[in-house]
């Protein structure tokens, strides 16, 4: 059955986009993880600017994210079955955003299960996803909106090869409504997807400044080496420090400014929070995180 699988694709390999992916160990031989560039999607990333990480389970691997489409997940899996043959067992989906979880499809057709929070539970199925509108069609080529069929409400705990995986909804909305953590004690390791970024300005649209915080402490409590983000290289525990200041300052800055009586187009033009002017994307996303900051904060209020 997998023989005539990839004799199906073969024709997919030859003409979709070389995404270029190379696996980086991270703080154990058993751990890898295609880390994504610091940039907005577009026609010449094709969407590859989020991280997706294989952790062996001894007789398969887990896969945190999925990536950008079909064919990027075959070819970090490809990538990865040059490191050891094993099969996919279980996929976790770290929250809705598409840049994390689109190449589900490619696992699913290899009979993986997909574990995400219980906000994909209504998450509709678009006619034309963001993706698709901004890479291109050699890129997206074969990808399907597949969502995850087991979903954690709470916490889901599971046991692969005698290694217990906790699996963590932070029930509070913090970078989104869907935020889940997986976290590996015996690897002193935890994934949390887009509660951390940590080489470019975190996008802030669809979360919650005051539950981003609280979500960033916990997981900051967590007995671990290694803290894993959506996006960035950095995998310490001091990962998570460039969002934890960057969301505190902005709160703190457009807070000050609204009880000063300052309108949403002033404190736009006063809130630069210069020391993060040179971490990626800065130019592209500090006056809108402003101004998505105010109006979160006057409907807080």
């Amino acid at each position: 059955m997998k023989t005539l699988f990839f004799t199906l694709l073969l024709p997919l390999t030859l003409f979709s986009f070389d995404y270029k992916l190379k696996p980086v160990e991270v703080g154990s031989p058993a751990v890898h993880c295609f880390f994504g560039h610091s940039e907005v999607m577009n026609k010449k990333n094709n969407g590859n600017i989020a991280n997706s990480c294989f952790v062996e389970m001894q007789n398969s691997y887990i896969v945190i994210d999925t990536g950008p489409s079909y064919s990027y997940a075959k070819q970090a899996y490809t990538q990865m079955q040059k490191i050891k043959k094993l099969p996919v067992k279980y996929v976790f989906n770290t929250h809705v955003h598409d840049d994390h979880w689109l190449g589900n499809g490619f696992y699913t057709a290899l009979g993986a299960k997909v574990i995400g929070s219980s906000a994909f539970k209504t998450l509709a199925i678009e006619d034309i996803p963001r993706m698709q509108r901004r890479i291109s069609a050699e890129a997206y080529k074969g990808t399907e909106q597949v969502h995850p069929t087991l979903f954690v409400d709470e916490e889901m705990v599971l046991y692969l090869a005698h290694k217990k995986i906790i699996i963590k909804n932070l029930g509070i909305k913090a970078h989104t409504d869907s935020d889940i953590y997986i976290y590996i004690p015996s690897m002193r390791m935890v994934f949390v997807g887009d509660l951390v970024f940590n080489d470019r300005i975190p996008s802030i649209r669809d979360g919650n400044l005051k539950g981003w915080l609280e979500a960033l402490d916990a997981v900051k409590k967590l007995d671990v080496d290694y803290i894993i983000g959506g996006h960035g290289k950095m995998v310490s525990r001091k990962s998570v420090d460039m969002t934890y200041s960057y969301i505190k300052t902005l709160r703190e800055r457009v807070l000050k400014l609204m009880d000063a009586g300052e309108e949403l187009g002033d404190v736009v033009n006063s809130v630069t929070m210069k020391r993060f002017k040179n971490i990626h994307l800065y130019d592209d996303l500090q006056r809108q995180n402003v101004e998505t900051a105010y109006r979160m904060l006057e409907w807080e209020n």
